[in-house]
């Protein structure tokens, strides 16, 4: 029978990358967890990692054998927080994905509470815009904005998301405000970073706009920036402009006018019998931070 630390180790060597990482993080040399590495893959009788001399690799096997190691890993979690009843007493790794700007705006804000009340706790949270195979990449969850299109993954529903196109006072007071859809075309639009149409729904139904502007950026971030300077007209999310909303650095245009997009602020996690408690407490915390009408909608 394989031999459980083995299963921790092969797991942490993935995750960090490298054999000397994973001995520093489990308190072993580099020899002593390439030796067990070793072990493994002589009882498994396959090559479950390809090394180089610059970086470590999984195998196809490997790949395989990785995703069951971390159900079996976060079960076993799962059941001596059950067992102990210290399911309050959370430790170990928990390692997030989230899109930039949100984790930026409505995640590092509210971690102190959190991290606080799990002191034991290490949160590895990487911030990015793209598209994060949890599973294969390690992660524990992730939180992402939209349709969940992947259905060998859980989501919990956070919160509602909204569009709303917006403008600075100072761009209004310079250019007017647009009275209907077909007056955008005399105003400057800031396309969103992917350059996708503004899908709308408003009192003509459903529509399909393409806005046009002298900005192209690969950057959500210059869109919001751009907007609130007073560069053009943005559609953008209420999350993203609920307080520049609230304090008048940014006003509403064509209020009959939203995102026809229903998306949802969802927390993803991989499917398993038992959710381990850490990733559990954290998306609980979440869910009462946001709550069913969130607080930038407010």
């Amino acid at each position: 029978m394989t031999h459980l630390g083995d299963l921790e180790i092969f797991a942490r060597v993935v995750s960090t990358g490298s054999m000397s990482a994973a001995g520093r993080a489990l308190g072993f040399s580099a020899a002593v967890i390439s030796k067990r590495i070793k072990r493994l893959e002589d009882r498994l009788g396959t090559r479950l990692l390809q090394r180089t001399t610059r970086q470590i690799s999984m195998t196809e096997a490997g790949q395989g054998f990785y995703d069951r190691v971390l159900g079996i890993l976060a079960g076993l979690e799962e059941a001596e927080a059950y067992a102990s009843g210290r399911s309050s007493q959370v430790r170990g790794t928990l390692r997030i994905s989230a899109p930039t700007s949100f984790g930026r705006l409505h995640i590092a804000p509210h971690l102190t509470g959190f991290m606080k009340d799990h002191p034991d706790l290490k949160l590895h949270i990487v911030l990015t815009d793209d598209f994060t195979d949890i599973v294969a990449e390690g992660f524990d969850l992730a939180i992402r904005i939209g349709e969940l299109s992947d259905s060998s993954l859980v989501a919990r529903r956070l919160a509602p998301v909204r569009g709303l196109l917006c403008a600075a006072p100072s761009y209004v007071a310079s250019h007017g405000t647009p009275k209907d859809i077909g007056e955008l075309a005399s105003h400057i639009c800031l396309p969103a970073h992917n350059n996708d149409n503004w899908k709308l729904e408003g009192p003509e139904g459903n529509l399909s706009y393409r806005p046009e502007g002298p900005l192209v950026t690969n950057s959500s971030e210059i869109i919001r920036e751009a907007v609130i300077a007073g560069a053009g007209i943005a559609l953008r999310s209420t999350w993203d402009i609920g307080r520049e909303l609230r304090d008048g650095r940014l006003v509403q245009v064509l209020p009959q006018w939203e995102g026809s997009h229903r998306l949802t602020l969802s927390a993803v996690y991989p499917s398993r019998q038992f959710l381990p408690a850490k990733v559990r407490m954290f998306i609980d915390y979440l869910a009462a931070l946001y709550g069913p009408v969130p607080y930038w909608e407010q």
